[in-house]
């Protein structure tokens, strides 16, 4: 695992004692140098997003990664359920691939 998936994986971890909890680096979906840590997909099911709406749920994620954002983590697509939700139905959509291009393309 690498330096940013890891510290990410560990920060949720402490911050939600997730029931349920991926990080998946997607920056090989991007335009981006191989081996990078830009681009997350989480999924998080948590007792702490019970009666939550999914806004509060993200806010609360942004908070907690808030230097991770700021350093170097471009973008995250997050998947967050309560712990009932996700016993539910534990579908979670792929990714779609990237249509952006490096800011190097438009040269």
């Amino acid at each position: 695992m690498k330096p940013v998936e890891n510290r990410i994986l560990s920060i949720l971890t402490a911050e939600f004692q997730p029931v349920h909890l991926e990080v998946i680096n997607e920056s090989h979906m991007h335009s981006v140098p191989p081996g990078s840590e830009t681009h997350f997909k989480v999924v998080l099911a948590a007792p702490a997003f019970a009666g939550k709406r999914q806004v509060q749920r993200h806010q609360a994620i942004y908070a907690c990664l808030a230097n991770e954002l700021q350093n170097g983590v471009h973008a995250l697509a997050l998947h967050t359920f309560s712990p009932e939700e996700w016993l539910a139905n534990a579908a979670v959509p792929a990714s779609p691939q990237c249509l952006g291009r490096s800011k190097h393309d438009h040269q």
